[in-house]
């Protein structure tokens, strides 16, 4: 017949059971809070790559010459060439993927370019407006994240954790742990199950800086689509001769 535990072997264990779920139960939020900052970091790096690059290939392929563009970036407060590549420029199959469905306004054709680089770069502020208070709501949400870490480091300290249990006289645990070693396996089980902070937001998306109201810029916009203007192809002279471009229909959608 097996003998029934002690009281001091049922406190022990009950004791040992808190413990462990107090500790795995912290971890398992912190790694899903880890999920769900990476699941954002996803979600948001596609409106950059996606809204934002599209609202300034847009834009470069209109201002065409590489002058121009570079003048334009510094008007803005974009000290970067973000998505720039000169092929951009040249490529007909991506100015037909971003000048589809697009509408124009405007009496004359010089009119229609003008207003719809404008039109651009109000969607440019936008969405660049949008990406900035997603990015400073990640910036936040990783610093919470570290301070959670450091708490957790704080209140389980794996040397003490063990040298507790061991004071519990649990054999079966603590039996091989005596002084160095005890140290030893704490340390070991500590870098075992480390919890990494997550890396600076950063290092994982660029932070842009704020770009300049177009009523700020508008004169000195306007003189470089001018200058743009007299570049254009004569294919791009046509489209603008129209009040917008055909919406394709692409294979497996309704329209």
């Amino acid at each position: 017949m097996t003998a029934r535990p002690t009281l001091d072997e049922t406190l022990s264990s009950e004791i040992k059971r808190e413990m462990a779920d107090r500790y795995f139960g912290f971890r398992k939020l912190i790694e899903e809070d880890k999920l769900d900052l990476a699941q954002k970091i996803r979600q948001y790096s596609f409106i950059l790559q996606k809204r934002i690059s599209f609202d300034l290939i847009r834009i470069y392929i209109l201002l065409r010459d590489q002058g121009v563009i570079q003048r334009f970036l510094g008007l803005i407060n974009l000290n970067q060439d973000l998505f720039f590549d000169p092929y951009l420029i040249e490529s007909p199959t991506i100015a037909q993927r971003v000048f589809e469905c697009q509408h124009f306004r405007g009496i004359t054709r010089f009119r229609r370019f003008m207003h719809y680089l404008f039109d651009c770069y109000e969607s440019l502020l936008f969405h660049a407006d949008y990406y900035a208070l997603k990015i400073k709501e990640l910036q936040q949400e990783q610093g919470m994240i570290a301070d959670e870490i450091r708490l957790f480091y704080e209140q389980n300290d794996m040397n003490a954790m063990i040298g507790f249990l061991r004071s519990l006289g649990s054999a079966e645990v603590c039996g091989c742990m005596q002084g160095g070693m005890e140290i030893g396996i704490a340390e070991e089980l500590d870098r075992k199950l480390h919890i990494e902070v997550p890396e600076a937001i950063e290092l994982a998306l660029p932070v842009l800086p704020p770009l300049r109201p177009l009523a700020e810029i508008k004169s000195e916009l306007k003189a470089l689509i001018k200058e743009a203007w007299r570049h254009q192809p004569p294919e791009r002279v046509t489209m603008f001769g129209q009040k917008g471009t055909p919406c394709l229909k692409r294979e497996g959608t309704g329209g």
